[in-house]
């Protein structure tokens, strides 16, 4: 921080990489302020972009990642990441969709009418759900007990455990897509409050709890304190390895919960399911804010980072930008964003 007497005299001109530097500290209202921007130039370009429908295109394909974006943002803030989500996100929901199945053709054999067949759907749509988010959760903690316990690095566990999850999804749907899913469960993914669908709504709902969490609970905010200097955070009595497991388990947990709306959303189950989502979420989270070396990020800055990937994409499409170029262009955002991340920490000595 500055002091009075700093305050006082005038400032010489900002270099570059102060600018840099103030861009990483209002990181924030700076990618809200593109966001702005892109839609406006977006709009008059392309008139399709400025349609209600392309608004609530936008939002659900955000919705998903920025379920994942929740845990993962708590992840880095604390100084981890994981590379697995993506395959739990399969996995999960292709568990959900096995079970549901599986439920209902024993509940055919045994239930005498229709009204006593649509009980028993609704009962095995829940313990479907809820077997997929136990699992979600399991991967989760394997990860962090690993992680904590072990002490093994996290880029190689959760590269291990994504190889690992993808090959059991592979070996247990023998590569193939599962459909047939009632419709008491798609409805999760395709249904409407008015005219936002669900999981936009739970999306938002999980994406403000998240940031408030994290902002304002005590519990929370040892996330902030390991990230920043772990040997000083185990000092002053936090006990960091309990909160790198939960961290990796509510990663995991959300991942869960993204693996079954998504299973919802397109009526089916599929071995691609979530593939690179893991890429996607970490550039989101690091575009909006969050620090590769712990101790910074929000859940509002991840959630912005998902729409600004979102919008970019959307607009290459319209404008009908090759495949391979987009990809090019994402990457090197992605690398702007933790260029501004890393100049800024210079800056500030902290690298």
């Amino acid at each position: 921080m500055r002091t009075q007497e700093h305050m006082t005299r005038l400032d010489p001109a900002p270099s570059p990489a102060g600018v840099l530097s103030r861009l990483a500290d209002f990181r924030e209202m700076v990618i809200i302020g593109i966001i702005l921007a892109a839609c406006v130039i977006m709009g008059i370009v392309s008139p399709p972009f400025r349609t209600l429908d392309n608004l609530w295109t936008i939002l659900l394909a955000v919705a998903t990642q920025a379920i994942v974006a929740v845990g993962m943002t708590a992840l880095l803030v604390s100084g981890g990441f994981d590379l697995s989500v993506g395959s739990t996100v399969g996995l999960t929901g292709a568990v959900v969709a096995m079970c549901m199945l599986q439920l209902l053709r024993i509940g055919g054999s045994f239930a005498s009418s229709a009204s006593l067949f649509e009980a028993w759907t609704v009962i095995s749509v829940f313990l479907a759900i809820l077997a997929g988010l136990v699992l979600g959760t399991l991967i989760g903690t394997i990860n962090g007990l690993i992680i904590a316990k072990v002490r093994i690095n996290a880029f190689i566990a959760t590269l291990a455990m994504m190889w690992i999850v993808r090959g059991a999804l592979e070996v247990i749907t023998g590569g193939r897509n599962i459909y047939g899913l009632p419709k008491s469960f798609t409805q999760i993914g395709q249904g409407k409050l008015w005219v936002i669908q669900f999981p936009i709504i739970i999306s938002i709902v999980l994406v403000v709890i998240g940031d408030l969490l994290l902002r304002k609970s005590r519990f929370f905010r040892q996330n902030y304190y390991i990230g920043g200097n772990e040997k000083a955070a185990i000092l002053s009595g936090i006990r960091v390895n309990r909160m790198k497991i939960f961290n990796y388990a509510l990663t995991g947990f959300l991942a869960a919960v993204a693996g079954v709306i998504m299973t919802a959303r397109f009526g089916s189950a599929s071995t691609t399911t979530g593939k690179d989502l893991e890429l996607q979420v970490i550039s989101a989270v690091i575009i909006g804010g969050a620090s590769l070396q712990g101790g910074e990020g929000t859940v509002l800055g991840s959630f912005l980072g998902c729409i600004l990937m979102a919008i970019i994409i959307t607009s290459l499409n319209l404008l009908g930008v090759d495949i391979y170029w987009q990809r090019l262009i994402i990457g090197v955002t992605l690398l702007l964003a933790v260029m501004i991340d890393t100049v800024g920490k210079m800056r500030k000595g902290i690298l």
